[in-house]
């Protein structure tokens, strides 16, 4: 039984150990590694991506880690040029539907003065990575990957 005559964080590591096949942590490595991880629900087979304890469509606590294509289709995209603090502008997040099912935000690599409405539902493609150094809202440094058209 978890958490019976345990400290927090004792509790926690044991549900990390039970529940979470893929920490955030071990997600950005892999990422730094230029592979996008998810979770594969042993319950509905579908695909969870970023991490999370549970399966982000059923709940179901079962999952096991798979690597993504990293491949996908932009669903949207807005470019900052008043960057937020620790951020350097102009850069482009994006959201992409990724072939095996999850939405993952990201970069997309691609010159601001290019970007258009015309891009939404091209192909894309992970191409890489960006750490960002984070500020006093983030929680220090992450790693986010970074999409490309594949598509003209």
């Amino acid at each position: 039984m978890v958490g019976v005559g345990k400290t927090q964080e004792e509790i926690e590591k044991e549900l990390a150990k039970q529940y979470i096949p893929l920490s955030y942590a071990e997600y950005e490595e892999a990422l730094s590694n230029g592979k996008l991880m998810g979770l594969k629900c042993l319950s509905c087979n579908k695909i969870t991506c970023h991490p999370m304890p549970v399966c982000q469509w059923c709940s179901g606590r079962d999952m096991e880690r798979v690597e993504l294509s990293g491949e996908g289709e932009l669903l949207t995209f807005t470019v900052i040029r008043v960057a937020p603090e620790s951020f350097e502008a102009p850069y482009i997040p994006c959201l992409v539907k990724t072939k095996e099912g999850p939405n993952v935000i990201g970069r997309l690599e691609l010159e601001p003065e290019q970007a258009s409405q015309a891009l939404i539902g091209k192909r894309v493609k992970m191409s890489g990575t960006y750490t960002y150094k984070g500020d006093k809202f983030s929680g220090g440094a992450h790693v986010c990957p970074v999409f490309k058209i594949v598509e003209p």
